[in-house]
């Protein structure tokens, strides 16, 4: 594969439903060179579709079909703007990598009982954009008897590795997951089972959905509104009684666990509260859960790199650090990779392991038989169609 042709994109829609984040990656070896980064937020009705589909409905298979084939032209779009502004045909891109929008996600352990659904239409993204198409990376590992998810500890370990130390790189989307990474010396491959990694809690998807309900607001900007309340104890220890914390890796979780009825069941003991303090005590839950796993699972750590929208919330990353004293806790971005870029990034690699056939997935991570390769090929239309 030569340099010139070496270039892939990443989509990614995360569970915090804010929209799509999109890259445009020339990878010099292992090492992406962002060329180009594209945020396109979904519109309101695509959003509330999605959302709803997290949980059971009527005529759900059609909802589910329509929403998918909207999120794909979202996605066209994405890749259009990221050509635009990359400066690069389309026939200089090797591959998307597409992640899709979970909606369930239901692992099971070696029973055949597991599966997880990420809407997305991949054909009609190959259409339309005239680049081949990698999706739905999680079945795979699934099927081999892990998690399925996180999928991005092998990247994080590629990528964020040292020599020298131990790395801990936590992604804060609507749900969070850590990855631990021991020390490598340069010159060899780092053993997959040296890194760690699983889902440790909640991200944003609580604190945004209460923010909503409460301000109107999508999202609590750089954590103001947590940062006027009080940590309300009882409701604290409520939240943190959640058994999936304790439970050891591997694991994963999602919306299906921690939605506003997970929520609702552990506010209903204190009515009165102030919405400012919910917030404050959503914002330290997750902060706590975050630490604690890390606490657990990730001894000799000497710094913690922050990924995702938590790492844009002041607040947030406060009451991380009051918790993590002994380490350094910053945002990827002084690693050389922002915060908003490092999901998309990790699927323009998972697309780019699959076109090469190899392997983006650690046994160590999410239990699986053995590494996979992740992900399902759809050529590109030729010629492709447009809009």
């Amino acid at each position: 594969m030569g340099a010139a042709a070496d270039h892939f994109i990443g989509l990614m829609s995360g569970t915090s439903l804010d929209g799509v984040d999109g890259v445009l990656c020339r990878f010099e070896g292992d090492q992406p060179q962002v060329v180009a980064h594209v945020a396109l937020p979904f519109t309101q009705g695509l959003k509330q579709t999605l959302l709803d589909l997290n949980t059971p409905g009527t005529n759900e298979l059609h909802r589910a079909a329509l929403a998918a084939n909207a999120l794909a032209r979202t996605y066209v779009a994405v890749v259009a703007r990221l050509l635009g502004e990359g400066g690069l045909p389309a026939w200089r891109v090797l591959a998307i990598g597409a992640h899709g929008q979970t909606v369930r996600h239901q692992p099971g352990l070696h029973d055949g009982t597991g599966y997880t659904l990420q809407l997305n239409n991949p054909a009609l993204l190959a259409e339309h954009t005239g680049i081949d198409v990698v999706a739905d990376f999680r079945s795979r590992d699934i099927a081999a008897g892990g998690q399925g998810a996180p999928l991005v500890p092998a990247f994080h370990a590629r990528v964020f590795g040292q020599s020298e130390q131990t790395v801990s790189v936590l992604n804060l989307g609507g749900i969070s997951n850590l990855t631990v990474i021991p020390p490598r010396p340069p010159a060899q491959t780092q053993r997959a089972g040296e890194v760690r990694g699983f889902d440790c809690g909640p991200g944003n998807a609580l604190m945004d959905h209460w923010c909503q309900q409460h301000t109107g607001q999508a999202f609590d900007r750089g954590g103001a509104w947590a940062a006027q309340g009080e940590v309300h104890t009882g409701l604290l220890q409520a939240l943190l009684n959640e058994p999936f914390l304790d439970q050891p890796p591997p694991k994963s979780t999602g919306r299906d666990l921690f939605n506003p009825d997970w929520l609702a069941q552990r506010l209903a003991a204190w009515p009165g509260l102030r919405a400012a303090d919910v917030q404050a005590t959503l914002t330290e839950f997750t902060a706590l859960a975050c630490a604690n796993a890390l606490k657990l699972h990730g001894q000799g750590s000497r710094q913690l790199l922050v990924c995702g929208g938590g790492a844009l919330n002041d607040e947030l990353m406060r009451r991380l650090r009051a918790q993590l004293p002994d380490l350094s806790v910053r945002s990827t971005a002084a690693a050389g990779l922002p915060p908003l870029q490092v999901e998309a990034v990790a699927f323009a690699w998972l697309a780019r392991q699959a076109v090469l056939r190899q392997t983006g997935s650690l046994p160590s991570v999410t239990g699986a038989e053995g590494a996979r390769i992740l992900g399902a090929l759809y050529p590109a239309g030729d010629p492709p169609i447009r809009l």
